[in-house]
């Protein structure tokens, strides 16, 4: 019954994982208006998966670190219970997160059911200090880092785009539209236009700004583009990399699972919460934090790809959220354009994450000690 319920619980983290992350990587896509919402969607569906896949030879070292192997006392590492808890501390704290549209970190979540579980089932035997040195210490300076890079790396790629000379064709639609005056008087509804309104000069959908001329004989547009949309691509598949040995750990902990059918299960069940329940934090992460174009979104996704894919290369848990949304802050920092209030809603979830997932976590551990 217990294993049923960790299994159970692994699911819901994996699917909490998905609908709470999977946009994260395309945001800067879809915000920056190239291309609609479920084509990036789709899009980060298929790489996530290809960086899931990847975590079967290359993730064994962070799921060794989520497992809890030298966190808790070792008789504990394979006990369902641990298990139970840290999916259910985490996977309630992710969903209640997406249901409100808030880019939170499952890495942070499952940090926080680690800590609520292992209190409650090893007490002070829980070594607290080597979850901090590995997990938190990451977590905290990795938001930190992208906003910073982020900042410096859009700067300096706006400089050397007009040291090539490269610029912007500015965009705007010229619209007149007709005056109307409609009747409804009973039994005839009649129309009549009587005069035609001045011009009315704005933005419209679709009407984009584009850049102009070539880098090394390819259009600038279509060069940008291209790196653009590869770049998303990249952060997508280091997140899969990165997130998804963080929840095998759990199976594989408990002796559930092997690796490779644990990966294939985490990995489906990801995509699908990124299909079906991706849209409120997607838009949060796209549209929510700072109006963005092309290279600016650019500058943001090479930051955030360099800085997760490093991470999974040395085997540090940080958070993908954090770093993405912080490469999203670095460029709100750089143009002004940062919407404080979302900001600071962020920021409130990210400071309640951990402490909400290690008291769900700790109920749980307590209700099947």
């Amino acid at each position: 019954m217990t294993l049923a319920l960790v299994f159970l619980a692994v699911l819901a983290l994996a699917f909490a994982n998905g609908a709470n992350d999977n946009f994260k990587g395309v945001a800067t896509l879809h915000g920056s208006g190239r291309i609609p919402y479920r084509r990036a969607l789709y899009w980060a569906t298929i790489t996530t998966l290809a960086g899931s896949a990847a975590a079967i030879v290359l993730g064994s070292h962070l799921a060794a670190t989520f497992s809890g192997t030298g966190i808790v006392p070792a008789g504990l590492v394979a006990d369902p219970r641990l298990a139970l808890s840290v999916a259910s501390g985490a996977a309630l704290a992710v969903l209640l997160a997406t249901r409100f549209g808030l880019p939170i970190s499952t890495t942070h979540a499952l940090v926080g059911g680690l800590c609520g579980s292992g209190l409650v089932l090893a007490g002070s035997e829980t070594n607290l200090g080597q979850l901090g040195r590995v997990a938190v210490l990451p977590l905290l300076l990795s938001p930190l880092a992208a906003c910073f890079l982020t900042y410096m790396a859009y700067r300096t790629l706006r400089r050397i785009r007009l040291a090539l000379g490269i610029n912007k064709d500015s965009c705007i639609c010229v619209v007149q539209e007709k005056a109307v005056v409609t009747s409804s008087a009973y039994p005839l509804r009649t129309q009549a236009t009587i005069g035609v309104l001045p011009p009315i000069v704005a933005h419209r959908a679709g009407c984009r700004a584009r850049h102009t001329g070539t880098v090394v004989g390819i259009n600038a547009q279509t060069a940008l583009d291209s790196t653009h949309f590869l770049s998303t691509g990249i952060v997508s598949f280091a997140r899969g990399l990165n997130d998804t040995p963080k929840i095998v750990a759990i199976l594989t902990g408990g002796a559930i699972l092997k690796i490779e059918y644990s990966v294939v299960l985490v990995a489906v069940t990801m995509a699908i919460g990124g299909l079906v329940f991706a849209r409120r934090v997607g838009l949060t992460m796209s549209q929510g934090i700072s109006p963005m174009n092309d290279g600016q979104g650019l500058s943001a996704n090479l930051v955030t790809a360099g800085l997760v894919l490093s991470a999974s290369w040395l085997a540090m848990p940080v958070s993908t959220t954090h770093v993405a949304v912080g490469s999203i802050f670095g460029i709100g920092a750089a143009t002004g354009g940062g919407r404080k209030k979302a900001i600071a809603r962020i920021l409130l979830a990210w400071v309640i994450t951990l402490p909400l997932a290690g008291f769900i976590a700790a109920i749980t551990a307590q209700l099947v000690r």
